[in-house]
């Protein structure tokens, strides 16, 4: 699998999915969504104009840009046109929005010379850091620790960082905004996109990664991206592995 950057005259209407250490990113048509709740936080943006946001804290909004935490039920409604979702555990793309609400922010300040940049170069957005967000030293290791082996439990990561259960689990989700649950689920997600690069077909790819069979996989990816992973595969979206290198700091 062509783990190099796109050339900029890569065709821009071809489903793309970039996956990266604790980070994966689409780009492509609408994927039609049903509502949802991600457990690491999404950055969506409409290439080619608005889409409708759906969610408690702001009712019905219809925006450019907006970052959505982990754990926020929403709906997002692109009619037409292609959307760019970036999913990651950083909170940096939120310092970049010019709405906040109590969860979801929108209003990107820089939308328009991002989405430009995206469509001349197609790749996954650099958020420039704006303050200093990186979270406790121990919870970064045992967030590198799951992207590898999403089959460790919760007390052996714990033990391995001197702490207890329960001290860790609290500091697991203060610091990355979800819990120590949906985060090993979704490390799991980007192992089966892993594993679909080298050839393992879907079945084989969720056993191995951990789900308890493939109804489960389809349920938790269901609820994870308000899609199925039949119908993310079927719109011939291409898997791409990034170096670590190749992601934003």
């Amino acid at each position: 699998m062509d783990t190099r950057p796109l050339p900029e005259t890569c065709c821009p209407d071809e489903p793309i999915l970039w996956i990266g250490q604790g980070r994966a990113t689409y780009l492509g048509p609408s994927l039609h969504l049903d509502p949802h709740s991600g457990s690491v936080h999404c950055f969506a943006l409409g290439l080619d104009g608005p889409f409708e946001l759906h969610a408690a804290d702001i009712g019905e909004q219809q925006v450019r840009s907006a970052f959505i935490p982990a754990r926020t039920h929403h709906q997002l409604i692109a009619r037409t046109g292609r959307m760019l979702f970036d999913y990651s555990d950083t909170t940096e793309p939120r310092n970049h929005m010019t709405v906040h609400t109590k969860t979801i922010a929108y209003n990107h300040r820089d939308e328009e010379a991002l989405i430009q940049a995206i469509k001349t170069t197609p790749k996954p957005p650099q958020h420039q850091p704006t303050a200093p967000t990186k979270p406790d030293a121990r919870i970064q290791t045992a967030m590198r620790t799951l992207q590898t082996n999403p089959n460790l439990s919760a007390p052996t990561l714990a033990a391995q960082l001197h702490l207890s259960p329960s001290r860790f689990q609290h500091l697991f989700t203060a610091n990355t905004g979800t819990t120590f649950r949906r985060y090993r689920l979704w490390t799991r997600m980007t192992q089966v996109a892993k594993a679909l690069t080298t050839g393992a077909n879907l079945t084989r790819a969720a056993t191995e990664a951990g789900f308890a069979s493939p109804n489960h996989f389809s349920e938790t990816f269901h609820t994870m991206f308000g899609l199925t992973p039949t119908t993310l595969l079927t719109t011939g979206t291409k898997i791409v592995i990034q170096s670590t290198n190749n992601n934003p700091t």
